[in-house]
This record gives structure tokens, C-alpha cells and sequence, in this order.
């Protein structure tokens, strides 16, 4: 049974959601040697069922649009494969591999196709290994694609595709726990603030205890917008309903599948042993509530399957082993995450607004939450183009690559 009360009245960091966001930021807060201060940890369900990253799709990319978010995901790639080394050879750690059968995006435009050329440019500028396919290149290399509509393809063999998320995952949440990291199954009900309103003091649990704080963290996922609203805070994060299928072949194909992002936004990839992976959304993408997980068993019929059938025929054959509905954190202001400190409530930081790409984003952003919280600065990568009071002005860099 998990714990739900806290064993202390008073902690200098709270952390409000333990899914991988909060996870990472703990394990490189509590692994910090200058950090010596109590974190707890809240999560409203310690099975973590209904999270995104729960949900994922389990892969990772350097194709963006956003340079930052081709370091980003770099970061990741190295952090992976060299977890040990990351996470100070740790027992809970564990290198783990990268099947790296790449994303294959593919233009059925103009504009598109000079969409993928100009971010191959800036891609390779950043080390990585993207490279655009004529479509004569595509169909030698994955013959199984229908081309007939499609003018240029995009993929990355290196470091982009399938590992095992959940492996790293647990490997920084019970690392954290080692570190002297407090874990609890409560819900946050409200933030109290200071008579200035410039710092939050308190926070109030289901349950009834009342907690003093140093430092606020929301890493509450599509639930983002909720914990800021109790410190009096508005944020454009939102929950947005995305669907995913197991499917089997009759006729496997030959090779493996990249993950495929059709240019109606259906995307499927290689899941192994003759079954395959594919998701979408309605074309209406609204927000949903934070407990809507009812499938769409109309979708199906209707547009994933014609499209997978079309773009790929072997898939006229095939049988839906499982599916279900998740959530995205979406941040409707440019679709990157939102961090940093709030300008006026200062002691409240934000890990939100991931748009999908939380999971190989959490390395980098946990690091970079603590070196920021501990240090004051970013001592690696520079994250502060993500931070909160860029949404204050009418300037954004929007990530254009989003699934």
C-alpha cells in the first residue's frame, strides 16, 4: 500500500506530480552533493495508470523544427545509453539501447517538403544525422510504402526510435526514493500564498494536512493548469485526447518500420514480433477533461485504418490486439514546455506544457531544473527560452514538429 500522509509538516522543495517529469527532477535534485533539504513528492495515483507517460509511444527524435529541442533530445540519446554514468553508477540504474529504426516523415506538398529541407538544415547544423529521401530513395529502401501521393521523405537512423522508457523511468523514481526522496499517493486541494502573493507558503492536501514549503515545482502534466490556477496562476496547458492501437499483420513486413508520420497526422512504427504500433487524433483536437479516456471506436474504421491500409496495403489485413486513450500536455502558446520560475510568485517553478515530447525531454529538463533551482543558472544546456514570461509577450518559437 502506498503511503498517503507526509512524514514532516515542513519540506524545502514540493514537488506536485511523480510521473517522469517530477521523477527526473527529483533524482537530479536529491543527487545534487550541495542539495541537503527534504523533497516530497505528490502524486494522486502511484500507479501512475492514467499519465502520459504512462500512455507513451515510447520513442524518441532529433527531428524538430526548434534547435533547443534537437539538444534536447541529444541529451536523451547519451543519457540512455550511458544511465549508469548519468546517475553516478546508482544499483537502480542501467544502460539501455536505442532501436533506432528512425522517423520516416513524408511531404505530400510543396510547402511541406520545404518544411522537412529546412529543418534537415538546421538538424544536421546540430550534429544530427537526418536525411531527405526522394521518393525513389524511399521505395528502395521500405518498398512496402504506396508513394503515388508523396514528394520527400525525412528519417534518422541515429539515435531516434524504441527503448525502454519505463526501464528509466523507475530507474530515477526509485533512485530518487534512495536518495532520501519522499513519495506520497495524496492530492493537492490548494496553494497558500504570502500576504504579497510573491511566494507560496503552503500546501494543502486531500487528505487535510497542511505543508510548509520553500519551493513549489508543478510537474502535474495535463493537470498543469489546474495546480497553477491554485497559486493564481494561468497557464495555456491543456489535456488533448490522443489514441493509440496494437495491431498484427497477417503478412508481417520484411523490414523493420520506421515510425511513419503520415501527412494526415496518422503515425504508426515497428513494435516487433509481426505487430506494429500505430495512433492519431480527431481532426477536432479540443480539450478534454482531466478524466476523459473513453475511446473513439468510430476512429478506427473511419481514418486509421484507411490510412494505414493506404499508405502501407499490406495493412488491408490486420487485427487490433489493444487500444486505448491518452493524454497530451498541450501548450497551445507554441507546443514547448514552459519552465522556470513564475515572475511574480517566485518560488513556484514550472516542468509543464511538453506537447508529447516529455518523456525524451525529461532528462534534460529534470537537469536543468535542478541546476536552476540549486544553482541559481543553467550549468549545461540553456533552457530559458522555455521559461514561463515568454508567454507574457506576442513573440513565440512555435515547434511546428509535433505529432
Amino acid at each position: 500500500m502506498n503511503p498517503s500522509a507526509p512524514q514532516h509538516n515542513s519540506y524545502d522543495i514540493v514537488i506536485i506530480g511523480g510521473a517522469i517529469m517530477g521523477a527526473s527532477a527529483a533524482w537530479f535534485l536529491a543527487s545534487n552533493p550541495a542539495f541537503d533539504g527534504r523533497i516530497l513528492v505528490i502524486d494522486r495515483d502511484l500507479s501512475f495508470a492514467d499519465t502520459s507517460t504512462m500512455h507513451t509511444t515510447s520513442c524518441m527524435r532529433q527531428q524538430f523544427s526548434g534547435a533547443l529541442n534537437v539538444r534536447i533530445s541529444q541529451f536523451a540519446a547519451d543519457f540512455v545509453k550511458n544511465m549508469r554514468q548519468h546517475m553516478q553508477n546508482h544499483p537502480r540504474s542501467r544502460d539501455l539501447t536505442i532501436n533506432s529504426f528512425g522517423y520516416m516523415y513524408l511531404a505530400d506538398t510543396p510547402e511541406f517538403a520545404q518544411t522537412l529541407r529546412d529543418n534537415q538544415k538546421m538538424q544536421q547544423a546540430e550534429g544530427a544525422k537526418t536525411q531527405l529521401l526522394t521518393t525513389a530513395e524511399i521505395k528502395a529502401a521500405y518498398p512496402f510504402y504506396n508513394l503515388d501521393d508523396i514528394l520527400l521523405g525525412s528519417i534518422n537512423l541515429q539515435d531516434e526510435g524504441y527503448w525502454d522508457a519505463m526501464a528509466m523511468f523507475e530507474g530515477l523514481r526509485y533512485a530518487a526514493r534512495d536518495r532520501g526522496v519522499e513519495t506520497i499517493e495524496n492530492e493537492v486541494i490548494a496553494l497558500g500564498k504570502n500576504a504579497a502573493g510573491s511566494a507560496v507558503q503552503t500546501v494543502t492536501l486531500k487528505s487535510g494536512e497542511v505543508i510548509a514549503c520553500g519551493l513549489v515545482l508543478n510537474a502535474s502534466g495535463p493537470r498543469a493548469d489546474r495546480t497553477a490556477r491554485m497559486a493564481g496562476i494561468d497557464i495555456p496547458v491543456e489535456p488533448r485526447k490522443r489514441y493509440s492501437w496494437i495491431f498484427k499483420a497477417e503478412k508481417p513486413l520484411d523490414r523493420p518500420l520506421p515510425l511513419t508520420i503520415d501527412p494526415s497526422g496518422v503515425h504508426v512504427r515497428e513494435n516487433g514480433g509481426g505487430t506494429y504500433q500505430c495512433g492519431g487524433h480527431s481532426a477536432d483536437d479540443p480539450a478534454v477533461d482531466y478524466d476523459d479516456f473513453t475511446m473513439d471506436h468510430g476512429m478506427w474504421m473511419d481514418h486509421i485504418w484507411p490510412v494505414l491500409a493506404t499508405r502501407i496495403p499490406q495493412f488491408e489485413a490486420i487485427k487490433v490486439t489493444a487500444e486505448w486513450a491518452g493524454h497530451y500536455a498541450f501548450n497551445r502558446f507554441d507546443h514547448n514546455a514552459i519552465l522556470g520560475p513564475h515572475p511574480e510568485v517566485e518560488n513556484f517553478y514550472f516542468l509543464n506544457g511538453f506537447s508529447g515530447h516529455g518523456l525524451q525531454q525529461a532528462p534534460a529538463m529534470g537537469r536543468g531544473t535542478a541546476e536552476l533551482i540549486l544553482q541559481g543558472a543553467y550549468q549545461t544546456l540553456d533552457l530559458s527560452p522555455f521559461h514561463f514570461d515568454r508567454l507574457l509577450g506576442a513573440q513565440d518559437a512555435v515547434e511546428k514538429a509535433v505529432i
